[in-house]
């Protein structure tokens, strides 16, 4: 990971801001060193290179094992690139996903790394923010670290679905929000009340940077309606098997 993170500050740092010249504020909020979890909206897949762009320490994200098992070439480059934008892919040897995702974030914080975590769960299927899932809580309160909330700006509009490469002509950009300290609530993380209002909390910091209007639903339970798929409905405390850590 770390090669291709040097390859983005060296290389693609100088196009990224030449080409789309992003707007970027609050990067003194997050930590110099030492683990903080980073948590975000998630609108388009170029959240992943303008997100990470304007810090000096790469963000660490988790993702699901398939991105990492695929077959020949075509598996191999999605392999390289996931790992080379700082995806760790869930290890499920040790129980069920949303379990393993939680030890797997566990063990980046414990490192003292920065983890991003996106609490929708999925990308949203508009400019809109969703309700997060409960895992983003469990998370902070477990580990103990400092909560940053991170809010994209217009990379709907830059790279949205369907779209193979960023448009020209949008301003995308990252904002940092202040420390959320939520230590009132150690010890409390199996509390099912107390992680929707952490989850929640966390929600309207990044709605406040981020100025999206928001959505009390959760964005696959839209996305599968749109689809005209079957909607997979979840409990109240968003507990529906992956709690928003491992996105997809």
């Amino acid at each position: 990971m770390l090669w291709f993170w040097i390859l983005l500050r060296v290389v693609l740092s100088p196009i990224m801001y030449g080409a789309w010249w992003p707007r970027n504020r609050g990067m003194r909020n997050v930590p110099k060193r030492g683990p903080a979890l980073l948590a975000c909206n998630h609108q388009s897949f170029a959240d992943h290179f303008f997100g990470p762009l304007p810090l000096m320490r790469p963000i660490f994200f988790i993702g699901k094992g398939e991105y990492f098992t695929g077959k020949g070439l075509k598996g191999l480059i999605s392999k390289g690139f996931f790992t080379g934008v700082g995806v760790v892919p869930v290890d499920r040897t040790g129980g069920p996903e949303a379990d393993a995702a939680l030890q797997t974030g566990l063990r980046i914080l414990g490192e003292g790394k920065l983890l991003g975590i996106y609490p929708e769960g999925t990308r949203a299927p508009d400019e809109r923010l969703y309700r997060g899932k409960t895992g983003v809580a469990r998370l902070a309160l477990k580990s103990r670290v400092p909560v940053i909330p991170m809010a994209m700006i217009n990379t709907f509009k830059l790279m949205p679905p369907g779209q193979p490469y960023p448009r020209l002509g949008v301003r995308p950009g990252v904002r940092f929000g202040e420390p959320m300290d939520f230590s009132r609530y150690f010890g409390r993380e199996d509390d099912r009340e107390v992680l929707r209002e952490v989850t929640d909390q966390i929600m309207e910091a990044i709605r406040e940077l981020s100025g999206q209007e928001y959505v009390d639903r959760y964005a696959a339970e839209v996305k599968a309606e749109m689809a005209g798929k079957p909607v997979r409905r979840v409990d109240d405390d968003g507990d529906d098997g992956d709690e928003g850590i491992a996105e997809d």
